[in-house]
């Protein structure tokens, strides 16, 4: 009879908006704000614009897909566009930013409830698009005014 491997646990106590490694809905510690926005950039393209109709050049992505199902599709990728707008907050994004985020978010979620309309509306409004050009902006200038100090 073999004995049973155990684990030990590295226990610690973390601040208000860092993460443990791996852990699941966070970045690994030490990622730097270019990665972490790479990677909000690479969802937010994934929710809006990851596919094209072909022939034309209209581009969607699975927030219109998932938004087909009826009640509960526009609820999860309502949800997907929410953590996205956390992770902003996270990386020091400025409370009316997050208020505008959210305000895109909103008009998405509330849109996309309506059957078929919605899902023509999320194709056309790409908020989290928006929501990323929106963070994107406000970091360049964040740098912008750390290099003149």
């Amino acid at each position: 009879m073999s004995a049973r491997p155990t684990r030990d646990f590295d226990y610690e106590i973390l601040g208000p908006g860092e993460y443990p490694p791996n852990q699941i809905g966070g970045f690994p510690r030490g990622a730097s704000r270019r990665d972490r926005v790479a990677q909000l950039d690479a969802l937010a393209t994934l929710l809006d614009t990851a596919f094209l109709i072909p022939g034309t050049n209209v581009r969607f992505g699975i927030d219109a897909l998932i938004g087909l199902v009826p009640g509960i599709g526009d609820a999860i990728t309502t949800a997907m566009s929410l953590w996205l707008i956390h992770q902003a907050r996270q990386l020091g994004a400025p409370k009316h930013l997050i208020a505008r985020m959210l305000g895109n978010t909103a008009l998405d979620g509330l849109v996309g409830i309506v059957p078929f309309l919605g899902d023509a509306f999320d194709v056309m409004f790409r908020a989290n698009r928006r929501n990323m050009k929106l963070l994107r902006d406000w970091i360049e200038r964040d740098e912008r005014r750390g290099a003149r100090a």
